[in-house]
Parts: structure tokens; C-alpha cells; sequence
């Protein structure tokens, strides 16, 4: 195929070496702005890919350039067989990552560590017991609190993502930065997303703008130190003078970071998403079980790959659901 090394490039000139991989659409939790309250449609087991397929998929990828995968759900660690998906991924010269809601996470340490996984990220959006069980609808927040501590003990990087959503939880934004002055973790705040299914609307996000603004008015500007963003970051990185970890914004709604975009998508039923915010999706899982070269599928549809946040280009797009709402609901995609 012609530009054959060069199919992870699009028509913009990035380059993408990260791919994140869903497992499952299954989860243990129902968090509101991942899952809708009626819940979803899963795909039958025999559309999702086996852990053949996925490393098989994966490998391609990694050929063409990808240096880095995140495994993802739903909560990754309900597959039953994740210990021989991450057995199978490591055998690859990647650096693999989880995002996992940590609920059952302390059954898998071990299994991490023996496959090289050092960073975590783990989802929590409120440090009160109460609020983690309105917006998860389960009531784990203790196992959740005390797998978090267990992680740090064992010495892995973890990095704790929290939804802001409006009258709700952006009261704790200055607990979860305390929460940062004794451990080694980094809180990243995420702007409120649009998906299917969760109700959106701009009135309910916290903006990277308005998170700063109670930041600064809280902490003297002395003691808020801006730290260098890593190459490809999606977030804007902070740290209170003296406290061991750090905090950081991720505003893929008012500040987005497209331009240094280097992520791709692989839902649990093999369909590339080439972004979080895409309508569209290409299958190669159908590709790859008609033992056809899923590379032409690769390149399309990064070639396909819109400049700006899946075509929506201005926050006043982002009012209209019918830009958003044929996307899939969060928990399909992966997190």
C-alpha cells in the first residue's frame, strides 16, 4: 500500500502512538454521565473481539508506530480473561497503561506489576461517600478510597480523573488538591463531556477557566506552580507549592487540545474510533475475521480524522444534540 509506514498519520500532520483499547461495555459501576439511567444495548460476546483479535489488532498497530496502550471499559478488570490480554499486550514493545474505577483492583496487583504496568488512572469523582453513591449508584466508595491508598503503598503512579459537573461536586475541587498535599497523586479535573445518553449541557460544566479561578482564589498565586506539560498531554498540570502530588485540567470542552492529538479508539466490539467525539467509526474486527489487511481500514480512517473535536469546531456546536448524540454513550467507547 502506498505511504504504508505512514498510515497512523492524518491529513493534518499528526502522528498517533497511542492507542486505547476497551475490553468490555460492561462495568460494576453506573456512573451518570458515562451510562445512561436506562442503560445500553451490549453487544452480544460474539461481537467483541477475543484476546487474539485484540492483540492481533494491536500488533498491527504497534508496527505502524504506536508506542503506548491503555486498556479501558467499561471497568477492564471484569473480563474474565484480562490477566492473558495483559500477558499478551506485554509481550509487545509498548507501555501499557489501565483506567479502572479501582473497585476490584486490589485482586490485580500482582498481575500488574509481573506485566510492567506502572500507571494507573483511576476514576473518582467525589471524596464524599454520599455523592459517590448518587453518581455511581453503588454504594463502593470505602473499597474504592482504600484501593486508592493501596496503590499508592505499592508504588504505582496513579492519577485520579473527576468529572466536575455544576452544583454537584465543583465544591470539592479544593478537597481532591488537598487530597494531593500527602500523597504522590495527581488529580485531573475533566470538563463535563457530551455523549449519548447523559444528558449534557453546557450549564452543568465546570470550565478549565472557572476551576482556575477557585484554585487561585483559594491558594495564594505564589503557592500554584504551572509544571511542564509532557509531549501529546491532554492536560494542564499544576501543583501547590510543598504538597507531594500535583493537580491538572482536562478541557477537551472550552481548551482542546486537538492539535497535539496523537490518541485512537478501539471500542471492546473492534470499531476505531479515530476520535472521542466521532459519529463515525471504522470496523476492523469485521476486516480481520474475513482474514483480509485491516491496514487500508487503519488508514482511512485516519486520514478521516476532523481537526477539531469530531467536526465540532465552536462551544456554540456543542449546544446542538444532534452533533453529539449519534456518538455512543461513554461507557461504549472506553474511558
Amino acid at each position: 500500500m502506498k505511504n504504508e509506514t505512514n498510515i497512523l498519520q492524518d491529513t493534518h500532520g499528526r502522528k498517533h502512538s497511542y492507542l486505547r483499547i476497551s475490553l468490555i461495555e460492561r462495568c460494576n459501576l453506573r456512573c451518570t454521565y458515562c451510562m445512561p439511567e436506562e442503560g445500553v444495548t451490549l453487544s452480544p460476546k460474539s461481537h467483541l473481539m477475543t484476546y487474539e483479535e485484540i492483540y492481533d489488532i494491536a500488533k498491527t498497530f504497534v508496527k505502524h508506530g504506536v508506542t503506548k496502550i491503555r486498556l479501558t471499559g467499561g471497568e477492564p478488570l471484569v473480563r474474565k480473561d484480562f490477566p492473558v490480554i495483559l500477558e499478551k499486550l506485554a509481550s509487545l514493545p509498548v507501555e501499557l497503561s489501565i483506567t479502572s474505577n479501582a473497585v476490584i483492583i486490589d485482586k490485580f496487583t500482582e498481575v500488574l506489576k509481573a506485566n510492567g504496568v506502572k500507571s494507573l488512572n483511576i476514576s473518582l469523582d467525589s471524596l464524599n461517600p454520599d455523592k459517590f453513591h448518587k453518581i455511581t449508584r453503588r454504594n463502593e466508595f470505602n473499597k474504592v478510597y482504600n484501593n486508592i491508598l493501596l496503590l499508592v503503598k505499592e508504588g504505582f503512579k496513579v492519577k485520579i480523573n473527576a468529572v466536575l459537573m455544576k452544583d454537584f461536586n465543583e465544591n470539592e475541587i479544593i478537597d481532591f488538591i488537598n487530597f494531593t498535599k500527602d500523597l504522590p497523586v495527581s488529580i485531573r479535573f475533566i470538563e463535563f463531556m457530551p455523549f449519548d445518553g447523559n444528558r449534557w449541557d453546557m450549564s452543568k460544566m465546570v470550565s478549565y477557566a472557572e476551576i482556575m479561578d477557585i484554585v487561585n482564589t483559594h491558594f495564594p498565586t505564589n503557592q500554584v506552580i504551572r509544571l511542564k506539560d509532557a509531549p501529546n498531554d491532554t492536560s494542564k498540570n499544576y501543583k501547590i507549592k510543598g504538597f507531594k502530588g500535583s493537580f491538572a485540567v482536562i478541557s477537551s470542552v472550552t481548551n482542546p487540545f486537538c492539535d497535539s492529538c496523537n490518541r485512537l479508539r478501539l471500542t471492546a466490539n473492534g470499531q476505531l474510533k479515530n476520535c472521542l467525539f466521532s459519529s463515525s467509526e471504522s470496523d476492523l474486527l469485521t476486516t480481520l475475521r474475513a482474514g483480509k489487511n485491516i491496514e487500508p481500514t487503519i488508514h482511512k480512517a485516519v486520514q478521516g480524522k476532523f481537526k477539531i473535536r469530531g467536526g465540532m469546531n465552536t462551544l456554540e456546536e456543542f449546544k446542538k444534540p444532534k452533533l453529539h448524540n449519534n456518538n455512543r454513550s461513554m461507557i461504549t467507547i472506553g474511558g
